[in-house]
């Protein structure tokens, strides 16, 4: 009995040493694997969430915005870069100028012995100006003959009609005063056109031309035509023109003007004088 009950407890005593040391190994073993977890789970990164859509604040559009700009503005040249900017020169005149008048002549030289004074005017020019103070005018004008008493005599008619055309061609000068008054001269070369009529005349053809006739413009080696052309007259005289005016501006561009001029014209010692004064309107 005794030698069965040491052969158990031997037995027995044995198992317990296996167990002791199977269980202490599995506690080393889960010793070891607690670590290396822990450590793993450690180094893990987190799992990302996805991104939410979020719309930008006035701030950060404020912000965006500004930096574009100074984006935009770093990637323009700078003054220095491109140089000195020249500011545009104010011209102080205006390349054309236009005026229409009218008003009444004044006779002078041989036309003053047979037309009267007062006869009217009407008048049209432009000028094209190089500066304020020079440029170069056109004018056309148109000025009524009335004859006088004593030329109708001399003429042996009633009544009559005659006019002149002319044509002037002028540089002009600008003589500014002030913001609102200004002048001007002008001086040039002038065409004339001449013509008129008699209603009628007693004159007897082929006999010899009084002053009038010659002036006229209508007599033959000192005769009056044997056709009776004397009835009316149209010649063509070249001659020149000088004078002047003042302007005082109303509105804007616009100016009321008053100008005296000297007309002369002449062809086959016939000639032409005039000094018509005009007022109008220059814009």
């Amino acid at each position: 009995m005794s030698r069965k009950f040491a052969k158990v407890s031997g037995f027995r005593v044995v198992l317990a040493v296996i167990a002791v040391t199977i269980l202490a190994g599995a506690a080393v073993v889960h010793a070891q694997q607690t670590p290396e977890q822990s450590s793993s789970s450690t180094q893990q990164p987190p799992v990302s969430q996805p991104p939410v859509n979020q719309q930008p604040t006035s701030s950060q559009q404020t912000s965006s915005q500004q930096t574009s700009n100074q984006q935009t503005s770093n990637q323009e040249a700078s003054p220095e870069e491109i140089g000195p900017v020249r500011k545009p020169k104010v011209k102080g005149y205006k390349n054309w100028a236009f005026n229409v008048g009218g008003g009444g002549s004044l006779t002078n030289g041989a036309t003053g012995n047979f037309v009267r004074g007062g006869g009217g005017i009407a008048a049209a020019g432009v000028a094209r100006n190089t500066s304020k103070y020079f440029g170069l005018r056109f004018d056309f004008q148109f000025d009524n003959l009335p004859l006088r008493t004593s030329a109708l005599e001399q003429a042996q008619a009633r009544s009559a009609t005659s006019h002149v055309y002319s044509f002037n061609l002028d540089p002009i000068i600008n003589i500014p005063v002030t913001t609102l008054w200004s002048g001007y001269i002008v001086v040039g070369g002038s065409f004339f056109h001449r013509s008129g009529k008699l209603d009628s005349s007693t004159a007897i053809p082929g006999s010899a031309c009084n002053a009038f006739f010659t002036w006229w413009g209508n007599c033959f080696d000192s005769s009056l035509p044997l056709n009776r052309n004397f009835i009316s007259t149209s010649q063509n005289e070249w001659g020149e023109n000088f004078g002047g005016g003042i302007a005082r501006k109303i509105r804007g561009n616009i100016e009321i003007y008053g100008e005296f001029r000297y007309l002369h014209g002449t062809h086959s010692g016939v000639t032409t004088d005039l000094r018509p004064i005009t007022v109008g309107v220059r814009w």
